[in-house]
């Protein structure tokens, strides 16, 4: 399996759930937005958040590379494991194609050896 480091660092934000989507996210690059009755949680580049939104900033983005079909079973149940064995978090998020894995720059390397280490490709 092959996945896709991307170079930028990332931040998870929380607004309120009423809040309208900002003109601050960069939408050149990836970003993720999903809205439920508790919150809006935005995911994008560290850039511009402006300093009164609550974030946590310094992810960095693993895209598993695909499109992945829905019937295939556990891709992220064993990437997540293996990493959660090295006391490695991550934040992941699903799309129609494919899963990102968000993991803290601090842990990156250390995540990207120990899956290189699993059989796993990264660019």
């Amino acid at each position: 399996m092959k996945l896709k480091l991307f170079l930028e660092e990332y931040a998870v934000c929380r607004l309120n759930n009423n809040s309208e989507i900002p003109t601050w996210i960069d939408t050149e690059k990836f970003y993720s937005i999903t809205k439920t009755d508790d919150e809006l949680s935005i995911v994008c580049l560290n850039n511009n958040i402006p300093s009164d939104i609550k974030s946590e900033k310094e992810w960095r983005i693993l895209k598993i590379l695909g499109p992945l079909d829905f019937s295939l079973i556990g891709i992220l149940s064993k990437i997540s494991g293996l990493l959660a064995d090295n006391k490695i978090s991550i934040f992941a998020i699903s799309t129609y194609d494919t899963d990102y894995i968000l993991i803290k720059e601090k842990d990156i390397k250390n995540a990207c050896k120990i899956l290189n280490c699993n059989g796993y490709e990264i660019e």
